[in-house]
């Protein structure tokens, strides 16, 4: 949309960051459609669709001035391009061997960024690399770099340039040149939501000028750009954290308003419990339950998560808070996210709690009707004080008399709504949350920050520990012998595939398959398969049998990876290990350990494992400490992957960064809780505008806590 000046040019309309991107001079409907299909539909959109790095032209090096660890440009020529195969699998590295006047170097690529990337790299082409500089098996190298032709470079030349993500045909060139110009259009609203003593205490531009100055880096503050630490980055990346922050201040602050029921801790069945356990608790155990105790009793709802490694007894701690609960009259519920989770806590649940008068019963998919009638009955009358059970809990027909505790484990499994569906079955119930995921401070700074956090730090005595070693395909065979001789001692092990099926778009070994060809090899083994696809009933039936010894070997997915407890297994091979998370990895290795035997875990890597990925699963060679494990995790692979990309707020990162930006983490928590804590409404006037923006980037659901 354009208005007429004389001689008949147009002048682009004014744009506010509402406005429409197909406005935007440049644009139109046609790409505005493909930037909508980014999810970029305003101006606003465009502006926070920030770049993903910088390159400083004026630094551009040579090939024999390389030094490790640094981020390059560079010009240079194509020497050859070569798809080296790798054994007998179909994968490839594929290497790119770059020179100029000074020498060559190779651009390894370990994947296929896509169909048909390689062919445009023909011997004598002049392009540009752009890449971080590796020292890897004694030489200089880069690993998946940018190279681009030198012909359609459009890039001003000679500048600190904004990289953003090309996508749809549309080259960093072309964002760039669409977003630098979008500014001369837009109207001079106020855009900050900030007050003004907020941006004074810690020191940050307004927001209007920080995403200007993202766009239009400073070529005198180049280094700064290029570690995100430009006065653009530490406002855009301080705001990411301080709204988020916010919504979890007031989050909390709603909780505290709810009326919860009491419950009593000092009662019969709780110290009967205490009593008839063949061991004494861990001072951490000890220490979580007093925490635990002293929520129950304030009247107010506790949301308190329990943290502690496999093995470590938050289970136990749990059911004596369900002791608290049932000698106080009140109702309880655990909801696991798997049947196998389900029934290993109903199993020890029985064992438990069933001495001590305490009712439990388990719902899942595979109750019968009339077992399932009986059971909601009971729930729904008070005969029931314990229920465990899946997501089967939130099902509509299940009604209880006076929920007053719920228990959620490894609650990153578990949506906001699902959880918020099962406090609606009480009145205010305290919400009990426990992962055996150990999430470093940081992250949980963010994703749970609106909870209490207790940390079981501590390990029963007598758990064996377990010695892991990497090793390659190559030495498969090796392993596989490792594993008879176990067996021949009576012991028992797993084996876990990264996929259930044979899949013709990924190289690797799937259980199905392998499970065939592992019968065959070892004919007098006896082996089961277990995966997530079987019905309930023959899972329950494959972990019965591999229990009570029928079965010596499990191959299995992940479907293992919680609720399963066989002490007599103490071997755990991990095929593909590269494929999963390092807190995966010790999840499953947790598996094992779990008798007096000696215990072992084999982490197979296949072919074309990148070097990081050897360096990660080589750290748990080193420790069996879980929280080691995920700071390490979470910096090697950053919080997207480590909590899985829809977990709450982290989507919403689109600056800031965990790792790199804690800092700015703790100043905006300490903003956020202390403006809620100073006006619990934000109706003071310089707040007004946090409410609002509050309210539109949260929902009314926020008004729960600042109401």
């Amino acid at each position: 949309m354009t208005g007429k000046l004389k001689g008949g040019k147009s002048e682009p309309m004014a744009l506010r960051l509402d406005s429409s991107v197909q406005y935007i001079k440049g644009v139109g409907p046609k790409l505005g459609d493909i930037f909508a299909r980014r999810g970029i539909k305003t101006v606003a959109d465009l502006l926070e669709f920030y770049p993903r790095a910088y390159e400083d032209q004026r630094a551009a090096r040579n090939i024999s001035s390389l030094q490790a660890g640094e981020i390059v440009s560079l010009k240079a020529t194509i020497l050859s391009c070569k798809a080296i195969p790798l054994g007998t699998s179909t994968r490839k590295i594929y290497d790119v061997i770059v020179k100029d006047n000074s020498g060559q170097v190779s651009c390894k690529f370990f994947r296929v960024p896509y169909r048909g990337y390689f062919d445009r790299f023909q011997p004598f082409k002049e392009v540009r690399v752009v890449g971080k500089v590796l020292f890897y098996k004694g030489r200089i190298e880069f690993h998946h770099p940018e190279i681009r032709d030198i012909e359609t470079d459009d890039l001003p030349q000679d500048a600190i340039i904004p990289i953003y993500t090309e996508f749809d045909g549309l080259t960093r060139g072309k964002i760039l040149r669409i977003i630098q110009g979008t500014f001369s259009q837009l109207e001079k609203e106020d855009t900050e939501s900030f007050p003004l003593w907020l941006r004074k205490e810690n020191n940050l531009l307004s927001h209007r000028e920080a995403l200007y100055q993202l766009h239009h880096p400073n070529p005198d503050l180049a280094k700064e750009y290029m570690d995100f630490r430009s006065p653009a980055h530490q406002r855009i990346i301080f705001e990411e954290f301080f709204w988020l922050e916010l919504f979890l201040a007031s989050r909390r602050s709603g909780f505290k308003k709810e009326k919860a029921p009491l419950i009593s801790n000092e009662g019969r069945k709780t110290g009967q419990l205490l009593l008839s356990l063949p061991f004494k608790l861990t001072s951490a155990q000890l220490r979580t339950f007093e925490e635990i105790k002293e929520d129950l009793k304030k009247g107010s709802p506790m949301h308190r998560m329990v943290q502690g490694d496999v093995g470590c007894g938050k289970t136990l701690v749990a059911f004596l808070a369900v002791a608290c609960a049932a000698e106080s009259g009140f109702q309880s519920a655990l909801m696991a996210p798997t049947e196998i989770l389900a029934e290993q806590h109903f199993k020890n649940a029985q064992n438990y709690l069933n001495p001590m008068g305490i009712k439990v019963a388990l719902l899942s998919g595979k109750t019968k009707a009339a077992e399932r009638k009986q059971i909601l009955a009971d729930l729904e009358s008070g005969d029931l004080n314990f229920i465990i059970g899946t997501h089967a809990l939130i099902e509509d027909p299940v009604k209880f008399k006076n929920l007053a505790l719920v228990i959620v484990d490894e609650q990153h499994r578990f949506g906001v709504e699902q959880r918020g569906v099962l406090k609606e079955k009480g009145q205010s119930p305290h919400f009990l949350i426990m992962t055996a995921t150990p999430i470093p401070r940081t992250l949980a700074m963010t994703v749970y920050g609106d909870l209490d956090v207790s940390v079981i730090d501590e390990m029963p005595p007598g758990r064996s520990p377990i010695q892991t070693r990497v090793t390659f395909e190559s030495k498969r065979a090796l392993a596989l012998n490792f594993m008879s001789d176990q067996i021949k001692k009576g012991r028992q092990a797993y084996i876990v595939y990264p996929l259930v099926e044979e899949s013709e778009k990924i190289d690797l070994k799937d259980a199905v398959t392998q499970f065939e060809k592992l019968k065959n090899q070892f004919p007098d083994i006896s082996f089961d398969l277990l995966h997530g696809r079987l019905k309930p009933e023959n899972k329950a039936q494959i972990m019965q049998n591999f229990r009570e010894g029928k079965t010596q070997v499990l191959v299995a997915t992940t479907v293992i990876e919680v609720g399963v407890d066989v002490p007599n297994a103490n071997l755990m091979i991990i095929e593909h290990a590269e494929r999963f998370g390092l807190s995966q990895l010790h999840q499953l290795r947790g598996r094992v350990g779990r008798g007096s035997a000696k215990s072992f875990c084999v982490l197979m890597l296949g072919y074309a494992v990148s070097p990081e990925a050897q360096e990660r699963t080589q750290f748990l060679e080193q420790t069996t400490d879980g929280f080691k494990i995920a700071e390490f995790d979470l910096q090697m692979r950053g919080p997207g992957e480590f909590m899985g990309t829809k977990q709450s707020g982290l989507a919403g990162f689109k600056l800031a960064n965990l790792i790199r930006d804690v800092g700015f983490l703790q100043k905006a928590r300490s903003a956020a809780f202390e403006i809620l804590q100073k006006d619990p409404q934000l109706k003071h006037l310089d707040n007004q505008k946090l409410r609002e923006e509050l309210l539109k980037k949260r929902g009314p659901a926020v008004l729960a806590g600042i109401a």
